[in-house]
């Protein structure tokens, strides 16, 4: 099996502390005040919950809960079809939460019970890794590691709908370049991209 820098044990707790850190500090100073008026908005702008929890594909092919702010309307297709730009299922306020990156800020949860990491290649749901298993060479290998909230691939635009097969191979492109040769640094500079860097924003639906 590849050998990768995630393999050794002082790397895995540290990047663990960075994510008990973060997702702590996220929680209590960010979602704790966010929340309440993002519930509020949702809750009337559409019906049905406030939050949208996907069964995805974690590290070494582990299914775990994913949880989203809902930014749809309930249609019945949302653990088969991704979302794409235009989508009509997408709220108008769901559209505002995803532009934003807001919709992933309950991942937070994610991440503090150590199903997910900060930085990481992003999860998908379990139908995709199905299909793209089959039909890309070393997609499993993206599960050697924690999926994350932002990554690598989705910094430098490869995020939202994957419509053609060529767009799913880029960022498993992306992926296997973090997954090989990750280190802190490159972790701290991903996250600060996330949020400053327009192309983090680009094709989110």
């Amino acid at each position: 099996p590849m050998e990768i820098p995630l393999d050794n044990i002082m790397n895995r707790t540290l990047k663990r502390t960075m994510d008990l850190i973060i997702s702590t500090i996220s929680i209590v100073f960010i979602f704790s005040w966010l929340f309440p008026i993002v519930a509020l908005v949702i809750k009337l702008s559409s019906k049905g919950p406030v939050f949208f929890v996907q069964e995805r594909t974690g590290i070494n092919n582990k299914v775990f809960r994913c949880i989203k702010f809902r930014s749809m309307n309930q249609n019945g297709e949302e653990h088969k079809k991704q979302a794409t730009l235009g989508d009509k299922r997408i709220t108008r306020i769901g559209k505002f939460l995803r532009s934003s990156n807001i919709d992933e800020l309950p991942q937070f949860f994610n991440v503090f019970l150590g199903d997910m990491s900060i930085v990481g290649p992003r999860p998908h749901m379990l139908l995709h890794t199905q299909q793209y298993s089959a039909l890309i060479d070393q997609y499993l290998v993206r599960h050697y590691v924690k999926p994350g909230i932002t990554g690598w691939a989705q910094i430098n635009g490869w995020r939202g709908a994957t419509t053609e097969l060529w767009m799913m191979q880029k960022r498993i492109e992306y992926d296997m370049e973090y997954i090989k040769n990750w280190n802190l640094f490159w972790d701290f500079m991903i996250i600060w991209q996330t949020i400053f860097n327009p192309k983090a924003y680009r094709n989110a639906g």
